[in-house]
């Protein structure tokens, strides 16, 4: 932990997204219980909230995923560790909250669904700090062990039956009259797009607990790994990254399937240049090759409505196109910043795939002099070199990276760090980043005279971008959330909106 100085902003971050959901959950419970869940109110005030918190904890995810990958040296930065998952699943529901609260304000409808997916997302935090905090499990991001779970789950069943005996109660009062405006319509998108982040978060979710449970109640050790969260999860992702870019193109309300073509068509031409750059690059996999195509639909459609947008501002008003920009997003931060935060997961997307697609490795031992060369990258052994630092013993590599000229174009140290209170040494890798990608070296073994060095080397494409993608997203969330006040929800809910 105290290798990276993400350390310092990873856990602050966590805590502010955690502790800033409680909000939003008060909003909600404070409605039913004083007979205002009937307005769509409580939800409008709450969404500033959730959009705040919503943009910590990807920060913190982010930021963790960043630590993990710099600092534990096995070239992964997702691992599907369950307490990775108990970060993750707040943020699915709080996502499809951010969605499903838009559909109520706009169209008066799923306020007892948005209702449900506010007190979830609270009941989620508390579930993550459960497994963060109670001992249960065995993990690098687990702490402390003690009576203090037993607390946190006697919490968490308290919430859920007052919640549930309020929201029966209530359930009458609270449902919504509205309807979708049709199948072509953005409400429909926006419920698909909760459908399958609820099925994300649901397959996460019993991925997490099972393990826990069937140790808890058969006494057997069950393991449930990367594969089940890959072939269960994925799919329904990437399938969102669609939805990414449809939602945007559609209209609010009923429109004619000739005009949902028409909207839809334009961005057919960013899907067709990502898939032929994938399968130029030598893409293969289903998904990733689905990855690739949709981010381009979805993009093309995102940046469509800023130009769409900015055409008419400058036809209007006359503006340049910087002026248009600024005024357009200026004029309606929730919407442009929604799609800014689009932009930022379609980042993340293509870094995901490209790094899990196109990463090699190879491993050697080399001596003083000796290369090592993976996917066009070459780094030589210098020397292996050791140093006593206050806390910690630490030994090292130097490796010179040869470029294609056959020159010396700077330098990596991994290390091997020995700490006193325990047995085992922790690898600390070096990372060499650009726009393309990491080369990514780790000190695996050494000769104790320092003879030799058995030194690890990958290549992961587009890495950095899931850095710069998950900035973006957090940019929009601050774009959203200062908007300057809040449409009333009777002009929201009046036709032709």
């Amino acid at each position: 932990l105290q290798n990276h100085i993400l350390m310092a902003v990873h856990p602050p971050l966590l805590y502010l997204g955690y502790v800033g959901m409680t909000v939003p959950f008060a909003f909600a419970i404070g409605a039913i219980v004083s007979n205002e869940a009937t307005s769509n109110d409580w939800a409008i005030l709450s969404r500033r909230w959730m959009l705040a918190s919503w943009g910590f904890l990807t920060a913190a995810i982010i930021a963790g995923m960043w630590w993990s990958y710099e600092v534990l040296g096995w070239g992964g930065y997702w691992a599907w560790d369950p307490v990775e998952n108990a970060s993750f699943l707040p943020w699915l529901t709080a996502t499809a909250y951010l969605h499903s609260v838009m559909v109520q304000e706009r169209r008066n409808m799923l306020r007892l669904w948005t209702l449900n997916l506010c007190v979830a997302t609270f009941v989620l935090t508390i579930l993550g700090t459960f497994l963060t905090r109670s001992g249960i499990l065995s993990s690098v991001h687990a702490f402390t062990t003690g009576s203090i779970g037993y607390y946190f789950l006697g919490f968490i069943a308290v919430v859920l039956a007052a919640t549930l005996v309020l929201v029966a109660g209530h359930s009458d009062r609270i449902r919504t009259e509205g309807r979708l405006g049709g199948a072509a319509s953005r409400e429909t998108v926006f419920l698909l797009n909760n459908l399958f982040l609820t099925a994300v978060m649901l397959t996460v979710l019993v991925g997490t607990l099972y393990p826990l449970i069937a140790e808890a109640v058969r006494g057997v050790k069950v393991s449930v790994g990367e594969p089940f969260f890959n072939r269960m999860a994925v799919p329904a992702m990437v399938a969102l990254i669609f939805l990414m870019g449809v939602g945007p193109s559609l209209p609010w309300g009923s429109t004619t399937w000739a005009d949902a073509r028409k909207r839809l068509a334009p961005p057919l031409a960013g899907a067709a240049v990502m898939l032929a750059i994938a399968l130029a690059v030598g893409t293969r996999g289903i998904y990733a090759l689905l990855t690739f195509t949709f981010v381009g639909y979805a993009a093309m459609g995102n940046l469509r409505e800023y130009w769409i947008g900015m055409r008419a501002r400058r036809r209007a008003h006359g503006e340049s196109w910087g002026m248009a920009l600024a005024r357009l997003v200026r004029g309606n931060r929730r919407r442009y910043g929604g799609y800014v935060a689009h932009i930022g997961i379609l980042f993340v997307a293509v870094g995901i795939a490209a790094s899990s697609t196109f990463r090699t490795e190879r491993e050697a031992t080399l001596l003083p002099g000796e290369s090592l060369s993976v996917s066009g990258k070459t780094v030589r052994l210098r020397n292996v070199w050791g140093r006593e630092e206050p806390q910690r013993s630490v030994i090292g590599a130097t490796l010179d990276v040869i470029g294609k000229d056959g020159k010396t174009d700077g330098t990596l140290e991994p290390r091997m760090n020995f700490y006193r209170v325990s047995d085992q040494p922790v690898p600390t890798p070096d990372v060499r980043s650009n726009i393309k990608g990491d080369l990514y070296v780790n000190l695996m073994a050494f000769e104790a005279n320092g003879a030799n060095a058995t030194i690890k080397v990958i290549v992961e494409p587009l890495v950095p971008w899931i850095w710069f993608g998950g900035f973006v997203i957090v940019i929009g969330s601050v774009i959203g959330m200062f908007h300057g006040g809040r449409r009333s929800v009777t002009a929201a809910t009046s036709p032709g909106m």
